[in-house]
């Protein structure tokens, strides 16, 4: 599988749950949300925008995913009213060459008013997608992949230069096209 046939697999709409474990303050958060995946056109204004950003041409990639989520976090079991959050996301995968396994992705999110942000992507043989974002005090890795075609699994591990860990779990299950 390459990267574009992993996103396709990923459109659709989902239902996520999430739990964390902060790993130094030994606190847990847990959430839940409605997240749609789709798949949009190399000539969408939101990505030919991201190209812009980015200094990419757009004729060098295939299309953007986009992701919309809407849902609550709590950072324990006992909190009575826990966060709305809501939020999208545009992301464009430029492989290091046709049908490579590997290359960059650059993502901007509604939530970070930081310029587009850049990952490393592997797409490894058991068709799981690991993605490495290094900024200049953290460090995020995230793996996805499939248990079934409506079954999504996703796990991130985000390191701070000094030292704390926050660890997530995910699972979506699908709910539609």
């Amino acid at each position: 599988m390459n990267i574009r046939e992993f996103f396709e697999l990923s459109a659709g709409k989902w239902f996520s749950q999430k739990t964390s474990q902060h790993l130094t303050l030994k606190q847990s958060e847990h959430g839940k949300s409605d997240l749609v995946i789709e798949i949009l056109p190399t000539d969408n204004p939101q990505v030919t925008n991201l190209c812009q950003q980015a200094s990419i041409e757009p004729s060098s990639i295939w299309g953007g995913v986009k992701y919309t989520w809407k849902g609550t976090v709590a950072w324990d079991a006992q909190t009575q009213n826990p966060a709305n959050q809501q939020g999208e996301s545009i992301a464009i995968a430029i492989p290091d060459a046709p049908e490579a396994r590997t290359g960059k992705l650059v993502h901007a999110s509604s939530t970070n008013d930081k310029s587009p942000q850049v990952a490393r992507y592997t797409m490894g043989d058991d068709n799981a997608l690991t993605l490495i974002t290094k900024h200049e005090h953290t460090c995020s890795e995230e793996r996805v992949w499939f248990e079934s075609d409506n079954v999504r699994v996703r796990t991130t591990i985000i390191t701070q230069a000094n030292g704390e860990s926050l660890a997530s779990f995910y699972s979506e299950i699908r709910m539609g096209k």
